[in-house]
């Protein structure tokens, strides 16, 4: 029985691994008071903007638009701009990118 809940400890923790840092910048940088994974809240959930942009590249667009702010796509609701001192560019990146994979 120990070993399974050590296994199942380290699977858990290794697939939280590779998605932890981008979630903590993007909690750190405010992302998650406005989005959801699979509801909207104030702003679409990413489940809605991955289904909007499938099949797109559309990485480099959507960070200008987090970058920018802007409304109209999926609503009147604007969203505010988003610099790089609230989510570096790296961290942005890899944001867009699972946000996209949803």
């Amino acid at each position: 029985m120990k070993k399974i809940l050590v296994l199942t400890g380290l699977v858990a923790f290794s697939a939280g691994a590779l998605a932890g840092p981008v979630e903590d910048a993007m909690n750190k940088a405010g992302c998650m008071a406005c989005h959801a994974k699979d509801k909207k809240l104030v702003g679409p959930s990413f489940k809605d903007i991955a289904a909007k942009y499938k099949g797109q590249d559309v990485v480099a667009k959507l960070a200008e638009k987090v970058r920018k702010g802007g409304s109209g796509v999926f609503g009147p609701v604007p969203m505010a701009p988003n610099g790089p001192d609230k989510i570096g560019d790296a961290d942005l990146k890899a944001a867009v990118e699972l946000i996209l994979k949803n």
